[in-house]
Formats: C-alpha cells, sequence, structure tokens
C-alpha cells in the first residue's frame, strides 16, 4: 500500500453564522488520482484553500509529508511539495510558455532576481523549462507569446508551472473550466501521463471525465464529505445521486 503524503483531521472553519468546512477529514497515498466533486458550493475551493494556506482553519489540522503544516505560510507549502493551480489561470500572457517555465524553475531555485541578466546563464533552467513542457505537449508552442495559445493549451501551461515547482502533491482547481469539450479530454490524458509519484486531487463538474480519470472520488456536501470510494461505488449511492449526480445528469 502506497504511503499516505498529504492528510486533514478534522478540518472545520467558518465565516460568520456559515459553515464552509464541517470535519473534513481526507488522506491522499502518494501516486493518488483522486477527485473531488460536489454541488455548487459544497466548499471544494474551500478545502483546496484551506489545504494550501490561503485560509486559516478554525479546527482541525493538515499534515504534508508526516509533518504538521497547518500553522504554515503558502509558500513554506510550496518548497514542502505542495502546488496548486486556480479556477482562472493566472499567466504572464507577454511571455513564451519556455520564459514562464524558466522563470518558474529559477524562482524554486532562488535566483529569479538574476533571470533578466541573460538566458544563457540560466542552460540547466532553460532544459528543465523545455522538459517540462514537452512532457505536457507544448514544445511546439515553447516560443509562442502565452496569449496566443488557444485556452486548453494555457490551462496546461499553468499546470507546467506548478510543475516547475517539483510539487509531491498537486491540487487541481477545475482544470478544464472554459475548455471546449472536445479539448477537456485531451488536457486530461496529458495529467493522467504525470509522474505516478506526484499525488493529484482535481475538482472537475464534468462526470464523465472524473468518472474516467479519477481512481478514488471525494464526494463533499454542505462542508462535509458525504462518502469518499471507488468510483463504482459513489455511482450507485443513491444519496449521491439525490444531492449530486442526479442534477448533473439531468435525472
Amino acid at each position: 500500500m502506497s504511503p499516505i503524503v498529504l492528510t486533514t483531521d478534522g478540518l472545520c472553519k467558518r465565516f460568520g453564522s456559515l459553515e464552509v468546512a464541517r470535519d473534513v477529514s481526507i488522506a491522499l497515498p502518494r501516486g493518488a488520482r483522486h477527485a473531488l466533486i460536489g454541488p455548487n458550493g459544497a466548499g471544494k475551493t474551500t478545502l483546496i484553500n484551506l489545504i494550501t494556506g490561503q485560509l486559516r482553519p478554525d479546527a482541525g489540522r493538515i499534515t504534508l509529508g508526516g509533518v504538521d503544516v497547518t500553522a504554515m505560510p503558502v509558500a513554506a507549502r510550496v518548497r514542502r511539495g505542495l502546488t496548486r493551480t486556480f479556477q482562472i489561470n493566472t499567466l504572464f500572457p507577454d511571455l513564451t510558455p519556455l520564459e514562464a517555465v524558466t522563470l518558474a524553475v529559477c524562482e524554486r531555485e532562488g535566483k529569479a532576481g538574476q533571470f533578466w541578466r541573460g538566458l544563457t546563464g540560466h542552460r540547466a533552467a532553460i532544459d528543465e523549462a523545455f522538459d517540462i513542457l514537452a512532457q505536457l505537449r507544448l514544445a511546439d508552442v515553447a516560443t509562442r507569446l502565452t496569449r496566443h495559445l488557444p485556452y486548453g493549451q494555457q490551462r496546461l501551461l499553468e499546470i507546467a508551472l506548478a510543475l516547475a515547482t517539483r510539487p509531491s502533491v498537486l491540487l487541481l482547481d477545475e482544470p478544464a473550466a472554459g475548455v471546449p469539450k472536445d479539448e477537456s479530454a485531451m488536457l486530461f490524458n496529458v495529467i493522467a501521463a504525470l509522474p505516478q509519484d506526484i499525488t493529484i486531487l482535481f475538482i472537475e463538474h464534468d462526470m464523465s471525465i472524473v468518472f474516467t480519470f479519477a481512481s478514488r472520488i471525494i464526494v463533499l456536501v454542505a462542508g462535509a464529505v458525504l462518502i469518499e470510494a471507488a468510483p463504482d461505488v459513489v455511482s450507485g449511492d443513491p444519496r449521491v445521486r439525490e444531492v449530486y449526480l442526479g442534477q448533473a445528469h439531468g435525472a
């Protein structure tokens, strides 16, 4: 059995009288491909924000690689291998993918301040950046301005920037959001092919994608975990069909 790399234990969060996380406990093993689903307002992005440090829980703890990171700032968690993407991409439109990912590699190594002094002094970082782009099928557009890329490739570029941090855990908040239907499957094929030592938790509303790519599904409802199980168990659970899957399929 793979070792557990990320856990949340009894996470709770309130905004006034609104409880957005209620005793949330999950455990992600090394190499997992888990999906986080639930109706709108279930608290999915809130949970990601708690795990990554954008929000501080009112109660509970988070461990990464066996270390309690509950009180650690975002940057410290990134250095420990916890990285995320966002629903809306945050890219540099006037940089090329190669420039952007090279800059991210230099940032990881503490050399970002020297980046603009000349790319020839960063050959190792450039090579690593190109390898990441090739891994995500972006090598052919490595020198094209980001703002000229199709949206699906921009989403992949955001994942490339996350990979430049060398994560052990990658959290993807709706990576296919805004991506045309015919491109979303391609995007997830690329995600599925990422190295197996990277643990992935992704939020996604397209159930065909979820049931194709997730080995395990966590269903969140009103800030609490309703069920965590294999896809066939989740799809057959009457509570899930009532609160979410029935709506998603128009049943």
